[in-house]
């Protein structure tokens, strides 16, 4: 996620290594770009890459990241799974990795 027209060049320089195998049928690509809140003037975009077939994923991630609520283990829990980590791993993280994280 990146302000746009302020990216870094070395997300555009990723974004370009990965569209190459976008438009080898690699990966699939979905681009949102939406009004900064609280600064409407500014936009930002958001990249999600997936493997085929798993499209999907992009969906129930934007579903999750726009829940009403404070996060909670139970949605950390939900983001590991979509982002592919399996059960012992997840369990590991919220034990152990995020005061990690925070320190």
């Amino acid at each position: 996620m990146d302000i746009i027209g302020r990216e870094p060049d070395i997300c555009i320089r990723y974004w370009r290594m990965f569209d190459r195998h976008v438009s080898e049928g690699r990966f699939i690509r979905r681009e949102l770009i939406e009004a900064c809140p609280g600064a409407p003037q500014l936009e930002y975009r958001m990249l999600f890459y997936t493997l085929p077939g798993s499209e999907w994923r992009v969906d129930a991630m934007l579903a999750l990241l726009n829940e009403p609520g404070a996060w909670s283990d139970d949605r950390e829990r939900r983001f590991g799974e979509l982002f592919g980590y399996e059960s012992w791993q997840i369990d590991y993280w919220l034990t152990h990795g995020r005061s990690l994280a925070d320190a």
